[in-house]
């Protein structure tokens, strides 16, 4: 039976940061979670789990590690053996762990911007020097498209600067957008002729939109897998996030003992009941799920794109091949004095819709806004008319 994902569910009521941060008359479209529950395989095993009633310590077990290998092999043909797969509490942890495991303080940490606002913080977080690659914007009317600017990548990743690591997000956020092989087999290329380690956070890989396809770059070539910690968790593409579970994925096993070694000095466990949930995620059980999860956010994405494009002018949009996410240009409505301020602030105030403020994505996110379509289409229509009387 197909999901029904136009039911609202109460968040008010929980613990929600989405929906708590701000007064009961702001629509949240911020946080990257969304709003509809978990598959029901997830609920049942997490229901089981604690009718057990004893929630001990717990590691990693042979099944969870097998379930990701499996994974890996059923969606692109991956090759990976339940041993390359280190538990970690989530990405950002993990993506920190690499920093830590990889470059000494002092050496850089480059990433391609605007991105995924953790990114900017693992430099401090690690006393290293960051590089930024801005990505190139390209308009075609109302929508928005980047590509590498392979200038800005390369002189992010010379031998001189000392850079040690590329943080690498895809499918990208907040852009939305997958790479392509082609592009992923460059930068694989540029990172291996200066011996970069490549961290790839491909936590929204499975949240394809309208056929689009991942490649993970540990799949390129034996040589690019080497030097490869690839990122994966359940979170976002189940809605657990909450529940703190993700995975590293490191072929070759000097890296892989040194990234365990991180781990374990920093104490980075993982949950029980994460562990069960990502098992269950991982196993197929909730592949139906899926794909109408798909089918929905496509529909969505579709709705938002052909609402700016008819009813928010001076707006652009990307048009996201994966994610929940859209990225939404306000640069002319800046200029023309139509927005004062910042675009996520005037939104709040003007239209009681609480929205990412772009500029923390880092260069190349001023005057944009990031908004959450991970909703009930009820949701994000009203969103997007609040959106369009502010501006009226």
């Amino acid at each position: 039976m197909k999901t029904n994902f136009d039911t609202t569910v109460d968040r008010r009521n929980s613990n929600s940061i989405k929906w708590n941060r701000y007064p009961q008359d702001v629509l949240p479209m911020w946080v990257a979670d969304m709003d509809f529950q978990a598959p029901p395989p997830v609920r049942e095993a997490l229901r089981k789990a604690v009718e057990h009633g004893v929630f001990g310590y717990e590691m990693p077990s042979a099944g969870l590690l097998a379930a990701v290998a499996a994974r890996m092999d059923r969606l692109y043909g991956w090759k990976v053996e339940p041993e390359m797969v280190v538990a970690v509490p989530g990405l950002v942890s993990g993506f920190n762990a690499a920093a830590w495991t990889v470059c000494r303080p002092g050496e850089g940490i480059m990433m391609q911007t605007p991105v995924y606002f953790p990114f900017l913080k693992v430099h401090e977080n690690a006393g290293l020097a960051r590089q930024t690659a801005q990505l190139a914007r390209q308009a075609q009317g109302s929508a928005i498209r980047y590509r590498v600017d392979w200038e800005a990548f390369k002189t992010a990743a010379r031998p001189e600067v000392q850079t040690r690591l590329f943080l690498l997000c895809n499918p990208h956020n907040p852009t939305g957008q997958v790479y392509s092989r082609d592009d992923l087999s460059r930068m694989a290329e540029i990172c291996e002729k200066n011996d970069i380690v490549i961290c790839s956070d491909e936590i929204h890989s499975e949240l394809l939109l309208d056929g689009a396809k991942h490649v993970p770059i540990a799949t390129l070539s034996p040589e690019t897998a080497a030097r490869t910690i690839t990122l994966v968790a359940p979170s976002k593409t189940f809605n657990v996030a909450g529940l703190s579970c993700g995975f590293a994925i490191i072929p070759d096993p000097d890296l892989r003992e040194r990234y365990k070694k991180t781990v374990e000095r920093l104490t980075m466990h993982v949950s029980s009941l994460g562990q069960v949930s990502a098992q269950t995620a991982l196993s197929g059980a909730c592949d139906g799920w899926l794909a109408d999860l798909r089918g929905y956010l496509t529909a969505n994405r579709d709705f938002l794109v052909e609402f700016v494009r008819q009813h928010l002018p001076g707006i652009r949009t990307t048009v996201p091949e994966a994610t929940y996410l859209a990225w939404l240009d306000c640069s002319r409505l800046v200029e023309a004095g139509k927005i004062e301020g910042p675009p996520a602030k005037f939104f709040l105030e003007k239209a009681g819709v609480a929205l990412n403020e772009g500029a923390d994505f880092g260069p190349g996110g001023e005057n944009f806004v990031r908004l959450n379509f991970g909703c009930p289409r009820s949701l994000l229509e009203e969103g997007l008319e609040r959106m369009r009387g502010a501006l009226n």
